[in-house]
């Protein structure tokens, strides 16, 4: 079956469906990872979003239960050059093409991905509309004029749980070289805001000793307070962290009451909530190639990425903030700590395992400064 690829600019992509039938509408961006498109499809962050894979051949091995980073697939979307239609690996238990059909989400193969890439670098990411139910190209483009655009749009109501939940699973320790252990005697107990959770992050803080309570994106300041948390977790997410009004408020508020750790769409919350700004990247950063250097250690992690806006550097010192991370590609903000406040954060995804666990420790600097407030 016949898919077509239509950009806000009117370029257009032809090739072959696989996955669902139907039409689907986000801002296309790649990714660079050479494996890994499980965690990618199920990662709540890409809420929004169609996703180039740069490496030409996905779904080799599959797809298993264990490796989802969320109940379903996020994305709207799935652009690659060539998909493997027979999977081959111990723990695959479908193909990706049957998988993406069980959860209503199209795909199109065999167009060049290289040009795409390539002219999303230099052009920026930009809304696109995938279809397999017409070939039209001016009546794709009329619909997407009336589709949102990412700016300014609250996309973590979509991928955010609906009840506070008590989180118990912790990490496959076969997946770790070292074991992942208690960080300390006290079992610190931790509400984690849900702007869209990857599970490894809430994995990694049980193996670590923490007792993990996971509330709503919308939960106000004085529920959290209730709860007698140790600490505040923010979590990654989707869109415009400046379409999250009521998290900004929360975190505000709770700034300075308790230890606070945010990764990714945290981070950005993190700042905007203490008066740093954000903007948004050209093409963003998705990847799990990324090298990003420790000021304070001077050691280079290699990253995974997942994010289209970041927190301006001109505005760090008068939010109160010192920059503890730097992007080595583009020298984007990656970690800023405040100077007075117990709060850190990072933009980057530390439950990830491309170095593979060069980051892991910032859990026990969420652990160490929850001890020590």
């Amino acid at each position: 079956m016949k898919a077509v690829l239509v950009l806000e600019d009117e370029n257009v992509f032809h090739g072959e469906a696989f996955g669902a039938q139907g039409t689907a509408m986000g801002e296309v961006v790649f990714n660079t990872g050479m494996t890994g498109y499980q965690e990618i499809l199920t990662d709540p962050s890409y809420k929004g979003q169609m996703v180039t894979m740069t490496y030409p051949h996905i779904g080799n091995y599959g797809i298993n239960p264990e490796d989802v980073e969320s109940m379903v697939p996020q994305v709207e979307a799935l652009i690659v050059r060539e998909l493997c239609e027979l999977p081959s690996n111990y723990r695959s238990t479908e193909s990706l093409d049957s998988y993406l059909k069980r959860h209503g989400i199209p795909g199109i193969q065999r167009i060049d991905t290289r040009a795409l890439t390539r002219h999303i670098r230099e052009k920026g990411s930009m809304m696109g509309i995938l279809s397999t139910d017409t070939e039209s190209i001016s009546k794709l483009l009329d619909k997407l004029k009336h589709h949102p655009s990412i700016m300014g749009r609250d996309l973590v109501q979509y991928v955010t749980t609906q009840e506070t939940i008590r989180w118990e699973e912790g990490v496959c320790p076969q997946w770790y070289y070292e074991p992942v252990q208690p960080l300390g005697d006290q079992r610190f107990k931790v509400v984690a805001f849900d702007f869209g959770v990857k599970r490894n992050i809430l994995r990694l803080m049980t193996s670590f000793g923490l007792d993990v309570v996971v509330v709503p994106a919308s939960t106000p300041a004085e529920a959290v307070t209730e709860l007698r948390p140790d600490g505040i977790f923010l979590s990654n997410g989707p869109g415009d962290p400046e379409g999250v009004e009521y998290a900004i408020a929360c975190v505000r508020d709770l700034a300075g009451r308790y230890p606070i750790f945010g990764i990714c769409l945290g981070h950005q919350i993190i700042g905007l909530a203490l008066g740093a700004e954000t903007y948004k990247l050209k093409f963003g950063h998705h990847g799990s190639n990324h090298p990003v250097k420790n000021q304070e250690t001077g050691l280079i992690e290699i990253t995974a990425q997942n994010h289209n806006f970041a927190v301006n550097p001109d505005t760090l010192d008068k939010a109160g903030f010192t920059q503890t991370h730097i992007n080595l590609n583009d020298h984007t903000v990656e970690g800023m700590a405040h100077k007075e406040l117990p709060v850190f954060s990072v933009q980057y995804h530390p439950e990830a395992s491309p170095g593979p666990h060069d980051s892991v420790y910032l859990f026990k600097c969420f652990y160490d400064m929850m001890e020590t407030v």
